[in-house]
């Protein structure tokens, strides 16, 4: 067996992930390691694997979907809701990995995060390094906006994020979205 790095997890979210092996094997080192493989050994994020969505975490992300902070709604509101930052559609609260994304766009990979006071302890700092270079190596680039940044200094946040979505549409080579057609201008015309 492979030599994995070990690290503490929360046991709740270790056990939604290994329900197939036998109760034998259900020990708490055994998880960890198992964990750890999983996030070692993970392929690249693509359409065929549904961009690593958890649909395990589905609950708790319909949860976050509704007590968003005050910083994530307004960043929701002003900025990414209904393709407002470049016609690209972002979704909130997305479950991926194991971590639950505050914001993911899935055509350009790129997940955005607003982080609020207790990001600022050391155990919340490992915890978001752990999460960005996980989120990395399955493919996906993070991007971290602090709670007053996004409430005292919307438009430089936006600014960031036009640059940042130009540059990782460049790196992926991907064609900018058309706009949505919506409304009577697009119908047919009367004969």
């Amino acid at each position: 067996m492979r030599k994995v790095e070990k690290f503490r997890v929360p046991v709740k979210v270790i056990s939604s992930r290994i329900r197939n092996i036998s109760p034998s094997r259900r020990g708490r080192g055994e998880e960890i390691t198992i964990f750890a493989l999983q996030i070692h050994d993970m392929e690249q994020a693509n359409p065929k694997n549904n961009l690593h969505y958890n649909k395990n975490l589905q609950p708790f992300a319909n949860k976050l979907r509704k007590d968003m902070t005050k910083a994530e709604a307004c960043l929701w509101k002003y900025a990414l809701r209904a393709g407002k930052l470049a016609n690209w559609q972002f979704r909130r609260q997305r479950p991926v990995i194991n971590y639950i994304a505050d914001f993911m766009c899935k055509d350009l990979k790129l997940v955005i995060e607003v982080d609020g006071f207790t990001h600022q302890f050391d155990e919340t700092i490992q915890k978001d390094r752990k999460k960005d270079a996980d989120l990395e190596n399955a493919g996906f680039k993070v991007i971290r906006f602090h709670d007053e940044e996004v409430l005292k200094d919307m438009e430089n946040v936006i600014r960031a994020l036009e640059v940042l979505v130009k540059a990782r549409q460049e790196e992926l080579c991907i064609p900018p979205p058309s706009p949505r057609q919506r409304g009577k201008g697009f119908r047919k015309p009367k004969r």
